[in-house]
Order: structure tokens, then sequence, then C-alpha cells
């Protein structure tokens, strides 16, 4: 496997390895409207990480969030099955997925685990389900 820039990497991960991830990735963003700075670093099913960072536009609409970067990234090397996400924003103690995010995640993953808190902090977790529970689905 190549070391790709979007610090894919292949190692299981505890909670707070995913966080330590996500803070890394968080430090990547391009943040300079909001300057509130997000990472993302999501598990898959295989142990691989794949991350993200919030990238904003002087168009706001067309800022996009760490959550989706880190997502589109692993959908793009293949990847279709998921376990975890954890999320880092700016110093907040929990930063959870904006309803935009939940809806594209719980395309691929509706029994994600989310994790948020900063390195060092206490650990928030709740599933996918319990922060957007009635999924917008065509079927």
């Amino acid at each position: 496997m190549v070391k790709l820039d979007r610090e894919e990497t292949s190692v299981a991960c505890n909670p707070e390895d995913l966080i330590a991830m996500a803070a890394g990735a968080k430090e990547k963003a391009y943040a300079p409207y909001s300057r509130f700075p997000v990472g993302a670093a999501l598990l898959t099913a295989g142990d691989k990480v794949y991350t993200g960072c919030n990238i904003e536009n002087a168009s706001y609409s067309l800022t996009i969030c760490a959550e989706r970067v880190a997502l589109f990234q692993a959908v793009a090397a293949g990847e279709r099955e998921f376990v975890a996400l954890a999320v880092v924003g700016g110093d907040l103690t929990a930063c959870f997925p904006c309803g935009a995010c939940r809806q594209v995640l719980a395309e691929f993953a509706p029994e994600l685990e989310i994790i948020t808190g900063q390195p060092g902090g206490p650990v928030h977790r709740r599933s996918l389900k319990e922060l957007l529970p009635d999924t917008f689905t065509l079927k």
C-alpha cells in the first residue's frame, strides 16, 4: 500500500487513537472564514483509517465538511464498510457531524459509531442512528 497524503493507515484503532488522528487532520483544515477547523478520522471494517479536514470557500455553500472529505476519500479508494468516525472541531469538547454529513454517512454506514472529543479529554460516543433517527432513503 502506498502512503498517501490523505493519511490512509492500516491499524486497529481505539477511540483515543481516532481522536488523535482527527486532531492531526484538523491542523490541515482550510477555514479562513469561520476560523473553525475540523478534522475527521474514518475507520473502515478492514482497519484502515482515512482522514479529512474541512475546506471552506468564499462561496460558502461550496464549503465541504471534514467528515465528508474523509468518507469521499475512503469511497474513492474502494472502501464501502465503515465502523467508526472521530470528529475534532476547534476547541470544543464535543463536535458532532452536521445534518448533511449525517445523511451522507448514513448512505454507507447507518450503524456507524460517532466519536468526538479532544486529545487527552473526555470521549463522547453516539451511534449515527441516535443522531439521525429517521434517515432519508429511496427505499
